[in-house]
């Protein structure tokens, strides 16, 4: 269903050999990130004076949607990655992209994006749940000292990763975003944590006791002015994976229904929606409109959370009683259950619905004296 396959057939057959491994924790979790980077994948929509392949941010969206047509596990540590690299890309730390990019972008380094927290926050859903204070120690004069937590967090390699965190600078300060190695006194990694799908995306929690940061880890001195500039990179590639989800229910759901008619009708509407939003996405982060109008995404991540939901109910329908006997509907049970992650991963749909109902209320009229305003719908 895609028009331009960025997947190379190395990748394709693996992801295809292991997707439901991934899915329940048992896959060669190991090689993922490295895979992807082997691909070069992670490279689009990198400038080329940073070691990418140029493109734009609407090609990294494609590629995690045709990774996701396969394993949400995969796509999802894929969007981890490449959203830590979006963030060092546009940070203020020249001495970070110097630094880590070269084995982001091979995959050799885990980059995980810690930053949902900052985006709820930035939302007035949450406070920061890391506080900073200068660091006096007299041998390190410079950098920062940090305390609290993030309580999920994906791409927590084992063997070694970089996190991005939004931190509470004090009062009168805005918050900043820093990058935290995983090799740093105080930082501690959780077990992964125990999801009933994507067991093997390395999601952990993070407790950090007086970590000292060196002053060049500081991503921006102005966490909301930066978090606003990259959400809709944040956002735009996470919408990526509920797209290759939906096309890869609306064609297994093809490829069961064969010719009849009864089904023929809701699977090419939903196929056309699907079309319309992916369109519309793509076209929204390029012309960067988001960046100041925020809702019109939100509303595409709800609404294409609601097509995945669909698809695999059409997808049900299609199989009929084969879906529940085991080996006779490749994939759909793994299908079934990432479909169930599309709506709470952060920032969820009902953070997101709240989110529009606060800016439509804001942007509402007054109502007259004595008379009641409209009730705000939530989308």
């Amino acid at each position: 269903m895609s028009t331009s396959r960025l997947l190379p057939q190395p990748l394709l057959n693996w992801l295809q050999q292991h997707a439901d491994a991934l899915d329940q924790g048992q896959g060669p979790a190991d090689e993922l990130v490295p895979r992807l980077g082997q691909a070069g994948l992670l490279r689009l929509g990198v400038p080329s004076a940073l070691g990418g392949s140029d493109g734009t941010i609407g090609d990294a969206i494609e590629a995690i949607a045709q990774v996701a047509e396969h394993s949400l596990t995969a796509a999802f540590v894929f969007w981890g990655q490449r959203t830590f690299i979006d963030y060092v890309v546009n940070g203020e730390s020249p001495a970070l992209r110097e630094r880590w990019l070269p084995t982001l972008l091979t995959g050799e380094l885990a980059g995980a994006t810690g930053l949902s927290n900052a985006m709820k926050f930035l939302s007035q859903i949450e406070q920061l749940q890391i506080q900073a204070k200068p660091n006096t120690d007299t041998e390190q004069p410079s950098g920062l000292r940090l305390d609290g937590g993030l309580p999920w967090v994906t791409n927590l390699q084992p063997q070694g990763f970089v996190v991005a965190a939004a931190v509470d600078m004090g009062p009168g300060q805005p918050p900043a975003v820093v990058a935290i190695e995983s090799g740093r006194t105080g930082l501690q990694r959780t077990p992964d944590l125990g999801l009933v799908a994507l067991r093997d995306s390395r999601t952990a929690a993070l407790k950090l006791k007086d970590v000292v940061l060196p002053a060049d880890q500081v991503l921006a001195r102005n966490g909301p002015d930066y978090l606003r500039r990259i959400r809709p990179h944040f956002l735009g590639m996470q919408c990526g994976m509920s797209i290759g989800l939906a096309r890869a229910a609306l064609a297994a759901s093809r490829a069961a229904c064969g010719p009849r008619t009864s089904l023929q009708a809701p699977l090419q509407a939903l196929e056309q929606d699907l079309a319309q939003a992916t369109a519309a996405l793509q076209a929204g982060v390029a012309s960067g409109q988001y960046a100041s109008q925020a809702a019109p995404l939100f509303e595409l991540r709800i609404a294409l959370a609601g097509l995945v939901q669909t698809a695999v109910q059409l997808e049900l329908q299609a199989t009929g009683g084969r879906a529940y006997l085991q080996g006779q509907a490749p994939g759909f049970a793994r299908r079934w259950l990432e479909a169930a992650f599309v709506p709470v991963v952060t920032p969820s749909l009902t953070q997101l619905q709240a989110e529009l109902a606060r800016q439509r209320a804001q942007a509402a009229p007054s109502a007259p004296s004595g008379q009641l305003a409209p009730a705000v719908a939530t989308a």
